[in-house]
Parts: C-alpha cells; sequence; structure tokens
C-alpha cells in the first residue's frame, strides 16, 4: 500500500500562531502513514498535479487572500476526493473576500463575542468567554467525536454564518448579556463536516491559540478529523 501524502498549508495573521500551531499534528500525521509536505501559502493549490496526488489538506491560514487559480485548484481537488480539514480562523476566516471559498467550507466566522467593557484591555483576552461545546445526536454517533461527551473551554467563542450543506457534530451557545445587542441565545456550529463531491471537509472552531489545541477533547477531534478527511477512495 503506497503511503498517504498530507498537505500543511499554513500562514496568513500570526496572531493563530499557524507554524507553531500545525507543528504541533506533524509527528501524529507521520505516524499515522502520511508522507508530509509543508507549505507556507497556498500557492500550491494551483499546482494541480500536486494536489492530485494530495489525500489530505490542514489548512492554517487566517484573514489572508487566495487567488482565482489557487481557489480553481482547490476546489477541483476536493471535489476529486482530496480531504481537507481545519480550526478556527485557519479555515473559517481563510480568505473572507472570496465567496467561492466560503461555499466550499460551508461556514464562515462572523465574530467573537468580547467581556463586558469594563473588563476588557484591549488585548485578545478580551474575547476569551468560558462556554461549552455541545454534541450534537449525530455527533455522538460520528466517528471523530464518539466517546467524548460535551467539555468546556475558555477562548473565543466563534459566531459562525453558515449553510445547511454542513453536518453538525457540535455547536456552542451564545448566551444574552447586557452589553451585547442580540435578543436571544445564538446556536453555531463548532465542529461539523461537509461532503464536497467525492471529497470530504471537517471544521473545528475552536484553536486559537496551541494551548487550545492542546486540550484533550479538541486534540482528539482534530487528530480523529483528519483521519476521516481523508480520500477514502
Amino acid at each position: 500500500m503506497s503511503e498517504r501524502k498530507a498537505l500543511v498549508v499554513r500562514g496568513g495573521w500570526e496572531g493563530h500562531a499557524p507554524v507553531e500551531a500545525t507543528e504541533l499534528f506533524l509527528p501524529f500525521l507521520r505516524e499515522n502513514g502520511f508522507e508530509v509536505r509543508v507549505e507556507e501559502s497556498p500557492e500550491v493549490y494551483a499546482d494541480a498535479d500536486a494536489l492530485a496526488a494530495t489525500d489530505l489538506i490542514v489548512q492554517s491560514v487566517t484573514m489572508s487572500e487566495i487567488s482565482h487559480d489557487q481557489l480553481k485548484g482547490l476546489r477541483a481537488a476536493v471535489a476529486a476526493g482530496t480531504g481537507m480539514c481545519g480550526w478556527h480562523g485557519g479555515i473559517a476566516d481563510s480568505y473572507r473576500n472570496s465567496s467561492d471559498y466560503l461555499q466550499l467550507i460551508g461556514g464562515q466566522f462572523a465574530t467573537h463575542p468580547s467581556k463586558e467593557p469594563g473588563q476588557c484591555k484591549g488585548s485578545q483576552e478580551d474575547n476569551y468567554l468560558p462556554y461549552t461545546v455541545e454534541l450534537t445526536e449525530l455527533g455522538r454517533e460520528h466517528p471523530i467525536m464518539a466517546g467524548l461527551d460535551d467539555f468546556e473551554l475558555d477562548t473565543e467563542q466563534y459566531w459562525v454564518l453558515h449553510d445547511d450543506l454542513i453536518d453538525v457534530l457540535a455547536t456552542t451557545t451564545h448566551p444574552v448579556r447586557p452589553w451585547h445587542p442580540w435578543h436571544r441565545p445564538i446556536t453555531s456550529p463548532a465542529v461539523w463536516t461537509r461532503q464536497w463531491g467525492e471529497g470530504r471537509i471537517m471544521v473545528a472552531t475552536p484553536g486559537h491559540s496551541v494551548e487550545v489545541l492542546q486540550d484533550a477533547n479538541v486534540r482528539t477531534i482534530m487528530e480523529r478529523g483528519m483521519l476521516w478527511a481523508t480520500r477514502t477512495a
């Protein structure tokens, strides 16, 4: 059996530590039989031959841009069977000006609500809130989440705009607070999968920092998600 090939694409906003975050998972990929290639930009997506030979793309690129040819290549590769997965802004806030990318992924970061204004100090921690990741009924039966239970995090809680082609494995709910303008609780997907042509996509919104990715639940979800998304044919 030939070795599977994983392509790790990282870059964009340094606040999400794309190098350190992706380095966490390279040993896991190699231990599970992947030959790993690492690229520091999405330029590789325009290389049709490279993507055709890729079984899994792990992307960590936040608030960046993607060219027409790069996006065309990525969409074609996933539709043909290349798997794709990622976490947090590295997949759900990668190329916010590219509507065809948003359609491919199925969910886009909109905001992460902040603490009470009097507690805000102008740092990233202003948006760290305690919240619960709640598994859906589908999630409890899915190989990515099997055996896990609802869990707590204290980090950015993503509010996600999404469509109904995604299969939601876990959610998180933004409560009503006096300093926020919404008037009823808002539930966002926190972990989802998506079938796109022959390809599988897996997204988890926790992962703002290396520390969050080291959480036992988050890391388990990401590692299982990589295996699940890998080309199946």
